[in-house]
Parts: structure tokens; sequence; C-alpha cells
């Protein structure tokens, strides 16, 4: 750990939703009056490109993220249940680099489910994008809605600080 938490208290959460296309990150910290907007963004590797070099980049990526933003904890979307099983393994393989990177960088790794996400920002666990953006632009009173996947990993990291997970994968 690298020493922002108390406890089991973490006060900067790194929020990641994964995927092979873009991967979307946020970064949210518990401040006295709430939650407090820190960064946000997405990896977006070069398209057609090879699966190893796309989770290069993404493992890359995360690094620098971690080092710019020293977070608590890293918080990920688990995989959730799809027709499609090439897009569901390309998405384990996505979350292994998250997952590895937070390790080598010695911040501690948690999960939720995408259900357990929506139901924390959004009060429904079944809630749409959309719901996710408009939530979490209000909750952290951004000026303007967050894209996709990054507003998913803003919402993981909303997820964390509200449930704070004991134990990490």
């Amino acid at each position: 750990m690298n020493g922002r938490g108390v406890g089991n208290t973490f006060n900067r959460v790194l929020g990641i939703d994964p995927g092979s296309h873009v991967t979307g990150y946020g970064v949210v910290e518990k401040a006295h009056n709430g939650l407090c907007w820190v960064t946000h963004g997405e990896i977006r590797p070069k398209k057609k490109a090879p699966l190893s070099e796309c989770l290069q980049f993404i493992h890359e990526a995360l690094r620098e993220v971690i080092k710019e933003t020293a977070p608590d904890a890293l918080a990920i979307e688990d995989i959730f249940f799809g027709k499609n099983i090439q897009s569901l393994i390309r998405q384990g393989q996505v979350r292994g680099g998250v997952i590895l990177a937070g390790r080598l960088m010695d911040v501690p790794v948690y999960e939720y489910s995408p259900a357990e996400i929506k139901k924390s920002v959004v009060g429904y666990g079944r809630a749409e994008k959309g719901q996710v953006q408009t939530m979490i632009k209000a909750i952290l009173k951004l000026p303007d809605l967050p894209p996709p996947d990054a507003a998913d990993a803003l919402a993981v990291a909303v997820c964390h600080i509200h449930f704070g997970k004991q134990d990490p994968i």
C-alpha cells in the first residue's frame, strides 16, 4: 500500500472498466464533503493490433496512470456473462493485465460485478450506460458527461469507496 489509505479506508481509488478495444479508467477521491473527481480517460490500443500488443499497451498505460495518480486501491469490473465467448475471453485477458499492473505497482485490487456497480451509482442493478454516465456526472459534479467507458470506470471507483470490500483478489 502506498500510505494514502488508513486501515481499510481508501481515500483514492482507481476504477477500471476493462476492454480490449477501450479500457476506461477513472480516479475518485473520498473527501470530507463527499467524493472528488481526480481524472478519467480511455486507453485505446491501435485498431486491429495483435492481442499481445493491445495487452502490453493497456498494461503500460495503466502503470503510468498508477504512477501519476498514486491510488490506494484499484477496483475493476468483473466479467459479465454474454453470448460472445471470444469477447469474454479477450476481456478476461485484459483483466489479467490490469490486475498484474496493480499488483506490480503494489496497489491492492478489488472486483465488483456490473450489478453491484450500477446499484451503487444509479440505485438499480440493471441500469443502462446512459444512466450511469448521467449519475456519475451528477455525483462528481462534472461539467460534461464523461465518455461511456470512463464513466463506467468512475462508477467502479465510486462503488469501491461506498462498499470497500475488505479482501483484495
